[in-house]
């Protein structure tokens, strides 16, 4: 179990770590607007994932009993991981990562950070697709529903703590340059454990 929780846990925080729209927002706000806005936009975000983790597990709880849809979900989220560990390779590096300069305007209220955030999260289809598939491996391999609640509780609580770290490191022009040094790494990396989830979830399915 602790290789398992090992595996999802790394795939999970390296995927995050890949900058996205989210990341791209946050970082607008931080520099833009302020710690203050950023952390609104975080919360945002978090909310997000938190329910598109919901639905994947709760959503999968309730397809167990149906077979045949079940198994197709699960070789559907195999067949989306591996396409997702072979985007983080093959474009690993490409995206630069910008900390200064025209930021262009943002929303100045309060309310406008925290639905930018939520927004950004909900309206990217991969969030979704991401945690489905992560959760139809998890249900592949039998893992305890419990066990998926402790995985789906840790997930929320690293979104929401990398999002909040992404606002501090905002005002850390070095340390901003050494993690987009290693950004093509760190995609190579995300996408060789997103293919070895996929391929754990075919190991399972063949016949023994």
């Amino acid at each position: 179990m602790l290789q398992q929780f090992l595996l999802v846990a790394g795939a999970h925080f390296l995927a995050l770590l890949s900058p996205g729209p989210d990341f791209f927002l946050i970082l607008r706000y931080a520099i833009a607007q302020g710690r203050a806005r950023a952390a609104l936009v975080c919360a945002g975000v978090t909310l997000a994932n938190a329910l598109f983790i919901g639905l994947a597990w709760f959503g999968l709880m309730a397809l167990d009993g149906l077979t045949g849809l079940f198994a197709v979900l699960q070789w559907a989220g195999c067949g989306f991981l591996l396409y997702m560990g072979w985007l983080f390779i093959r474009h690993a590096g490409n995206r630069q990562l910008v900390t200064g300069g025209d930021t262009g305007p943002a929303p100045g209220q309060p309310l406008g950070a925290f639905g930018a955030g939520l927004a950004s999260g909900l309206l990217n289809p991969k969030n979704g697709l991401f945690y489905a598939s992560l959760f139809a491996v998890l249900n592949s391999q039998g893992t305890p529903e419990s066990v998926q609640g402790l995985y789906a509780l840790w997930m929320v609580g690293v979104v929401l703590g990398w999002d909040l770290l992404v606002v501090w490191l905002a005002s850390q022009q070095a340390l901003m340059r050494r993690f987009g040094n290693k950004l093509a790494h760190i995609e190579r990396l995300a996408g060789v454990l997103l293919v070895l989830l996929a391929f754990g979830v075919i190991a399972s399915q063949l016949p023994h």
